[in-house]
């Protein structure tokens, strides 16, 4: 597969952060059953805006880390109990790759919060998992609808970008994610070998 027409919809001046997931699971979401760090609980004073705002100002790794996972412990609350508890058994039947009852209790989750970024996000990660990547890149799109800093799911994309072997896509897609995530290593490492080679290509 080498195209994905909705992968033009997507404004690529957003950015993204390549997350770790469950083991096995690509970069669009921090899974419910890893441990958390304390200082990935939100605390009151923050806000997104002023979360973002850090990251792109901090340079040291593992305060941008700190910083991100503030970001995910907010995006990871719905406000809902229900919403909360089905987004965590989809996350176990994830991981134990009971993919059939994870997309049951996803499209429960879309259905009930429709505005809740990360109930497509995680659905998003799923269709990745079952090779279903215009469904993922579909889901991506209302993500970044309701979230456009949403890095898990820029990452997203990004995956497939590079699983379709669009190399220009993909670098710009982690060019962008620098913008915004200046102390990310794999995104420098990305943009630096995806740039050689294009480079390569063109000699």
């Amino acid at each position: 597969m080498r195209h994905f027409s909705c992968c033009r919809i997507i404004p690529l001046t957003l950015a993204a952060a390549l997350i770790a997931g469950v083991a096995g699971m690509p970069a669009f979401a921090q899974s419910e059953t890893e441990p958390r760090p304390s200082s990935a609980s939100p605390k009151p004073a923050d806000t997104l805006d002023t979360l973002f705002s850090d990251l792109k100002r901090t340079r040291d790794a593992k305060q941008a880390k700190r910083i991100s996972d503030r970001i995910w412990a907010r995006w990871r609350d719905s406000g809902s109990a229900t919403t909360n508890l089905l987004m965590q058994w989809a996350d176990k039947a994830m991981t134990d790759r009971k993919n059939g009852l994870a997309l049951d209790l996803l499209d429960q989750v879309v259905v009930l919060m429709p505005d809740f970024a990360e109930g497509w996000n995680r659905r998003a990660t799923l269709h990745y998992m079952m090779g279903e990547h215009g469904k993922s890149m579909a889901d991506i799109n209302r993500v970044l609808a309701l979230e456009p800093r949403h890095f898990g799911a820029i990452a997203g994309m990004a995956a497939i970008l590079s699983d379709s072997g669009n190399d220009e896509l993909e670098l710009r897609a982690w060019e962008q994610m620098l913008e915004i995530y200046p102390a990310n290593h794999e995104a420098q490492k990305k943009v630096g070998d995806l740039a050689d080679k294009l480079a390569g290509s063109k000699t």
